[in-house]
């Protein structure tokens, strides 16, 4: 019985232009998680990552700092089962 689970984010502030999705996927490799950051048309950045709990809590303590140039305001979290559908943390390009 795996302990994986699953957060959605959804961060606001100064985090488009600032290597924000860039940073997420580093550091979310870095934690062993896997998932997706995209950017949305309002402004925020939103994140699904799957993992153990304890890397995913740190994901989002970092969610709320970002890299340096970003200002975050706001991270709205979600919790869920993780899928397992994810073998890999990847920036997603919107079109």
């Amino acid at each position: 019985m795996s302990t994986r689970r699953r957060a959605t984010l959804r961060i606001r502030g100064k985090v488009q232009g600032v290597s924000f999705r860039e940073s997420a996927r580093a550091e979310a490799q870095r934690l062993g998680l896997t998932g997706w950051v995209r950017n949305l048309s309002d402004g925020s950045v939103e994140a699904v990552a799957e993992g153990e709990p304890a890397a995913l809590d740190l994901f989002i303590q970092w969610s709320h700092r970002g890299p340096r140039s970003a200002h975050v305001t706001e991270v709205v979290r979600t919790d869920g089962e993780a899928t397992g559908e994810y073998s890999l943390f990847s920036v997603e390009r919107t079109s």
